[in-house]
């Protein structure tokens, strides 16, 4: 039997289709809870399972293809899995698996507790999947308006999930992003409407073939067009003013999620947009300088900050900027190091949330100010955020270090004035990471809670190792603003200590054990993203597998 004698194209639509089912199911199942949380871990342990079947087809038979409909090639609908859709693919599904299953262990621990009311769970289950399937559908698509309906997919179920209790905060942080999210679409569906009329197809593959047959003026504003809309989506500077001021109002797992994936969607899209449709961009220095900006400008906001969710936010902002560097280079070996720093970014960006989500419950805070004793109250969360701190700020061995590494080495190995200014840049973003990250180390788990100068406002003369708990109702989200407003507080004294939840625990410490397994396998994986690399950058494999021979024109 020849390797493509199993029908593996036929795969290529469940990792949409299984989460849109699994929505619909949770949906009718919205008065059994039990029923709504087998249903979503079975769907997404799915996924994450073709999703691996996925990552060995592409990489050993080539890009899968389905078209759907009876359209004539290429009029139809094509679902598209490369190698780097399928990475995408995997390493989302795992992360939206663990992310589940650590919102189920909150919703239980929180099933008698007024809380309840504020995470409605029966709307969270079939909101989430939908959004899952957004994801994939993103990943998948094979045409610009593909592309589009997927993002519409993902924003709609996180408009619904940013908003989840219906707090001011919440409300006023989920208005930002809604109006940012709406102008982004606007901006791609008229730059979608530019490209049909120039080219007369919205199909990657066929794009791929006639832009470069557009005068260089017409195809520079189409993609100005495009890439302004992705750069909103993936928050490069400086489109990203709104993300520090929109996540960290979120329930933790909705946070997580959107953290880890949705500005990696947007990144995504500016990967595939510009190796198959602008390999010869004019404006590789402007995504430079855009790069080197984000970076830096991010992690001077992270340092600034006094709460920990807005220090993770801007430090998310900032390591954005490296997966640009690598796009900016155009060259494989910045390409690869681009969608290496992306897989590992996506697994620690979200241990690290899932991790501040845990310290909230335990503390009743995230500022720093408040904070103090954590190391003493639960030795096991002060590992998960030690491995992961060290891990996102690029300490050797871990897979931080080696992403930025290959980063470093491609911008040196092409050797321009403005690609060594952006490795100094990485290097010097690098370090603050290190410093910001230390900081919460030393202020919210190494120090005692006495020695927090705000935490008289909230307990007084409280034991040493103990920590203050509250439930939060208000989040401070101007700049600047880290502390949050508390209603109710009470010291947890060593006689009745607070523990968290084993499932929630479970799932960090799973998300973590992912972020030092692509550790363990950086070199089949950076081999396997060189591989992607060269694939995007030839452009050849992509196209003639979605093309018929009479189309190639």
């Amino acid at each position: 039997m020849s390797p493509n004698a199993f029908p593996v194209p036929d795969l290529v639509p469940l990792p949409v289709l299984l989460p849109l089912l699994g929505a619909a199911l949770t949906l009718a199942f919205r008065r059994s809870p039990r029923l709504q949380r087998s249903v979503s871990i079975a769907v997404l342990a799915a996924v994450v399972a073709v999703a691996g079947v996925l990552v060995w087809q592409t990489d050993v038979n080539g890009p899968q293809v389905l078209w759907l409909g009876a359209w004539q090639e290429p009029l139809g609908i094509s679902l598209v899995a490369d190698r780097l859709s399928a990475l995408m693919l995997l390493v989302s599904s795992i992360v939206t698996l663990l992310v589940l299953v650590f919102a189920i262990g909150q919703g239980q621990a929180d099933s008698d507790d007024e809380i309840e009311s504020e995470t409605p769970l029966t709307i969270f289950h079939p909101t989430y999947l939908v959004l899952a399937a957004g994801v994939s559908n993103a990943f998948l698509a094979g045409d610009l308006f593909n592309l589009f309906v997927g993002f519409e997919i993902l924003l709609f179920s996180s408009y619904v999930l940013i908003t989840l209790g219906g707090s001011a905060a919440r409300i006023h942080a989920g208005t930002t992003y809604v109006v940012v999210s709406l102008l982004s679409s606007a901006l791609f569906l008229v730059g979608i409407a530019a490209v049909y009329a120039a080219t007369g197809t919205v199909n990657l593959a066929q794009l791929a073939i006639r832009i470069g047959d557009l005068p260089s003026g017409v195809a520079l504003v189409l993609q100005l067009s495009l890439l302004t809309a992705f750069a909103i989506k993936a928050a490069v500077f400086p489109l990203s003013a709104w993300l520090p001021d929109s996540y960290p109002t979120a329930p933790a797992p909705v946070t997580a999620v959107f953290a880890g994936l949705l500005t990696k969607v947007g990144v995504y899209a500016i990967i595939r947009t510009q190796t198959l449709l602008f390999p010869d961009s004019p404006l590789q220095g402007l995504l430079m300088w855009a790069a080197l900006l984000t970076m830096v400008i991010g992690i001077l906001g992270a340092v600034s900050q006094s709460g920990l969710k807005r220090i993770l936010s801007f430090t998310l902002v900032s390591h954005i900027g490296y997966m640009i560097f690598g796009i900016a280079l155009a060259t494989p070996e910045g390409t690869a190091g681009a969608i290496f720093y992306v897989a590992h970014h996506i697994t620690i960006q979200t241990a690290l949330f899932l991790i501040t989500g845990l310290v909230e419950r335990l503390a009743g805070t995230t500022s720093l100010d408040r904070l103090g004793g954590l190391a003493v109250a639960s030795p096991v969360l002060a590992t998960l955020f030690f491995v992961s701190a060290m891990n996102l700020s690029g300490i050797p061995p871990l897979s931080g270090f080696l992403a930025k590494v290959g980063l470093l080495h491609a911008g040196i190995e092409l050797g321009t004035p403005l690609a060594w200014l952006l490795v100094v840049g990485g290097i010097v973003t690098s370090l603050l990471t290190l410093y910001a990250l230390t900081k919460v180390w030393s202020q919210a788990f190494w120090r005692t809670l006495a020695d927090a100068p705000r935490s008289s406002e909230t307990a007084a003369a409280p034991q040493e190792g103990a920590l203050v708990g509250a439930r939060e109702t208000t989040h401070g989200s101007g700049p600047g603003t880290g502390p949050e407003t508390t209603t109710a507080s009470a010291v947890l004294a060593d006689a009745n200590p607070r523990t968290l939840p084993r499932t929630m625990l479970g799932a960090t410490a799973a998300m973590t054990l992912v972020g030092v397994l692509i550790t363990v396998v950086a070199g089949p994986l950076f081999a396997y993203t060189q591989r992607a690399a060269s694939d995007l950058m030839s452009r050849e494999p992509y196209v003639t597998s979605v093309l018929p021979v009479e189309v190639r024109r």
